[in-house]
């Protein structure tokens, strides 16, 4: 998996903890956080698709 794809991973995985933190200490802080980890999982997906595909391009085609 390519680097900034795992780093974004991660920051989502922690996003999705804080929200449930939130939501059961009753703050509505909690959608900030889904918010968050909405954006963080769909760069996590962007990288790592550009990566898939820089791969593909990179091998001759046969």
């Amino acid at each position: 998996m390519p680097r900034l794809a795992l780093y974004a991973l991660i920051v989502c995985l922690l996003a999705v903890a804080a929200a449930v933190v939130s939501f059961v200490n009753g703050s509505w802080i909690g959608v900030v956080w889904i918010l968050l980890a909405g954006v963080t999982s769909n760069m996590c997906w962007y990288y790592y698709r550009k990566a898939k595909q820089d791969a593909a391009a990179q091998r001759p085609a046969a």
